[in-house]
């Protein structure tokens, strides 16, 4: 009778385990092996186990879980036969997500997987390794740089593009569009460009260029007592000076906004003229201007001469270009012979070759008083 009982106890074990304690009195408590579905990281195996609850069967069977570790059900809660426990592995990530670098964790096992994970948009996505490339225990480093739509609005055009530039230069760049030295960008260049971002290019050239300007010449004016009072006349005929400018224009978008001057030189100096004013006495007609008369060709070049220059020898014209009884031009009195100025010339000089332009050009060089010779 015994045999037989001790030879069931032992079938029964695998089963049921009795253990009997005295402790004030006589009790028992059974334990129950159990069947239990444990899988690792994706990899699943049935083991047996009298273990009371998870954390127990995770230490019989040598498994050691830390913070960033996935165990469910939780280690505390009391264990069933038939239970499925389930472990993943924290591993450490060292992602660089468009240029920002973190370290974060995951229970991951492939690339594709953590990303879903952590909640990054792969769609489009530069991904420095293969979305289906393993990560161990040991974690992985990774760099992801997501597609992004950007307009940049530049030389009046939208151009639209897909990007993974980490700036907006970058974006900018990918458009096709080159950034000059002085070419402002709004938002600014070094700026992230997020999905949707509108960027706006704004051309500033400098341009440089050199023009020339006259430089004035001065006046200087003596007293001559051999002159009629109110005449004139020029000893030195002033010369205007020349000044070389250079400038820079500043243009916004093509359109003129800022000159300024970069240097300026006079690269010839001004003649100052010089001027003979007349103190004599009050000036008349001048009696050397000639009369009509048949000598003359019946030609009155006194009243041409008081047309032109109120009759008086020594005239000059507020302009400076023309002097004498006749305004002759320094060139044509030149031309006809003459030396020096006209209006320093004495009258009869003057009258002679007067006949001469005459006798070559008719009235044409009086246009507004050549009828009074006719007369």
């Amino acid at each position: 009778m015994g045999i037989h009982l001790a030879g069931r106890a032992r079938r029964l074990v695998p089963q049921t385990l009795v253990v009997a304690v005295l402790a004030g009195g006589a009790g028992t408590y059974v334990v129950a092996d159990k069947t239990v579905r444990l899988t690792v990281d994706g990899r699943a195996r049935t083991v047996h186990t009298f273990a009371a609850d998870v954390a127990d069967v995770l230490r019989q069977q040598h498994i050691a879980v830390g913070g960033h570790d996935i165990v469910a059900p939780a280690p505390g809660q009391r264990l069933h036969d038939g239970d499925a426990v389930a472990v993943r592995y924290g591993r450490p990530l060292t992602l660089t997500l468009d240029g920002h670098r973190r370290q974060v964790w995951t229970t991951a096992t492939t690339v594709s997987a953590a990303l879903r994970q952590l909640g990054v948009r792969a769609d489009g996505a530069l991904i420095d390794a293969s979305r289906g490339a393993a990560i161990g225990r040991h974690g992985l480093a990774l760099s992801v740089r997501t597609q992004r739509k950007v307009t940049v609005v530049a030389d009046g055009r939208a151009h639209i593009v897909r990007t993974h530039a980490v700036t907006v230069r970058g974006a900018v760049a990918d458009a096709g569009l080159v950034l000059g030295p002085e070419d402002t960008v709004s938002p600014a260049a070094g700026g992230f460009p997020a999905d949707g971002l509108a960027v706006t290019v704004v051309r500033v050239r400098t341009v440089q260029g050199t023009r020339r300007e006259p430089v004035p010449y001065s006046v200087v004016r003596r007293r001559d007592p051999s002159l009629p009072r109110g005449s004139t006349a020029v000893e030195v005929p002033g010369r205007e000076g020349v000044r070389e400018v250079r400038y820079a224009v500043r243009t916004v978008d093509g359109v003129a906004r800022a000159t300024r001057v970069v240097r300026s030189r006079v690269t010839r100096a001004p003649v100052a003229e010089v001027l003979r004013i007349g103190t004599a006495g009050p000036a008349g007609p001048s009696p050397q201007a000639p009369r009509a008369s048949r000598a003359s060709g019946g030609l009155d070049w006194r009243a041409l001469a008081l047309c032109e220059s109120g009759g008086r020898v020594h005239a000059v014209d507020p302009s400076g270009r023309y002097g004498g009884l006749y305004q002759f031009d320094a060139r044509t009195w030149r031309g006809l012979g003459g030396r020096g100025l006209p209006q320093n010339a004495s009258a009869a000089e003057q009258t002679s070759r007067a006949r001469r332009l005459y006798a070559a050009r008719g009235t044409t060089p009086w246009p507004s008083c050549g009828h009074h010779l006719l007369r």
